[in-house]
């Protein structure tokens, strides 16, 4: 089993700064990709962006420019870095792996349980 936690989260004025960092343990042979979803409240989930094993990455627009993702492979840790933000940036962030418990299984899917952010104006 694939236990993933976030943490990061918090209160920030408009303007500001934060990091969410997201580890992936467990029964991890490999990862194919992490990534962070963000669901504001009254809203579907959304993705914020995704980092394949092979390092390239997706941002969504709304984030484009101002969100960084990252990752230290040896934890099975990967990070967001969030500047510029926004108050319509306040959501629950949720971290999401793609990771396989053994050589010959298929790609599971796992979610953490969400880290608030919220942003002041």
């Amino acid at each position: 089993q694939v236990q993933v936690l976030e943490s990061g989260g918090g209160l920030v004025q408009a303007g500001g700064s934060l990091r969410l960092s997201c580890t992936a343990s467990g029964s991890i042979f490999s990862i194919n990709t992490m990534s962070w979803y963000r669901q504001g409240s009254g809203k579907q989930r959304e993705l914020v962006a995704l980092l394949r094993s092979g390092g390239s990455a997706n941002y969504a627009d709304f984030v484009k420019g101002r969100f960084t993702i990252s990752r230290d492979s040896a934890k099975n840790t990967v990070y967001l870095q969030m500047n510029s933000l926004k108050p319509e940036d306040t959501a629950v962030y949720y971290c999401y792996t793609q990771a396989r418990t053994s050589y010959s299984g298929a790609d599971g899917h796992y979610w953490g349980q969400g880290t608030q952010v919220t942003v002041s104006s």
